[in-house]
C-alpha cells in the first residue's frame, strides 16, 4: 500500500468515525460539528486521490470549518445542556485519530522529495492539529458541567 492509498483509508476510516459519532450524539450542534468534520475528511481523502494520480490538486482553506466557533458560542449561550459525559472518551478516542494523522503527514512530509506533495502534506497535518482542538473544545463543553465548580468565588479562567 502506499502513502496516498495509507492516507485515503485513513480519511475514510476518520469520515466513517464521524458520522457515527454524530449518529450517537443527542446535541444537534455537536451533531453538525461532527458532520463538517466528516465532510473535511471527504475533501482531504479527494486530496490524497488526486495526488496518487498526479492531478492538480487545489488545497481548499479551512473556511468550511469556520462556522465551528460560531456553533460553540451558541452552544454556550444555550447553557448546560443534557450532553452524556460518558460520551467525551468517543471525542478523546477521536483526537487520537487526528494525532496519529497529523504525525503521519508530518513524517511523511519530511521524506518527500516532491515540493508540492510535501505543502500538501503539511497542509494537512496542520488541518488535522485544528481538527484535535476542535474536539478539545467538544469535550470541554461535554465535561464541563460535571468538573467546574460554578460558585461566585471561583471561575473560568478559559471560555468554554
Amino acid at each position: 500500500m502506499n502513502i496516498f492509498e495509507y492516507a485515503m483509508q485513513m480519511e475514510k476510516d476518520g469520515e466513517e468515525y464521524y458520522r457515527a459519532l454524530a449518529a450517537k450524539t443527542p446535541h444537534k450542534g455537536i451533531q453538525h460539528i461532527c458532520e463538517m468534520l466528516a465532510d473535511a475528511e471527504v475533501i482531504h481523502y479527494t486530496i490524497f486521490r488526486g495526488l496518487e494520480k498526479r492531478e492538480q490538486v487545489t488545497l481548499p482553506d479551512a473556511a468550511g470549518l469556520a462556522g465551528i466557533k460560531n456553533i460553540f458560542a451558541r452552544l454556550k449561550e444555550e447553557g448546560p445542556q443534557s450532553v452524556d459525559a460518558s460520551q467525551a472518551d468517543l471525542y478523546r478516542k477521536a483526537q487520537d485519530i487526528e494525532v496519529k494523522s497529523r504525525d503521519f503527514y508530518l513524517e511523511k512530509a519530511g521524506e518527500s522529495t516532491d515540493d508540492r506533495e510535501k505543502a500538501v502534506l503539511k497542509k494537512i497535518a496542520a488541518e488535522e492539529q485544528k481538527h484535535y482542538l476542535i474536539l478539545e473544545n467538544i469535550i470541554e463543553f461535554v465535561t464541563g458541567p460535571g468538573t467546574w465548580l460554578e460558585d461566585p468565588e471561583w471561575y473560568h479562567l478559559e471560555e468554554y
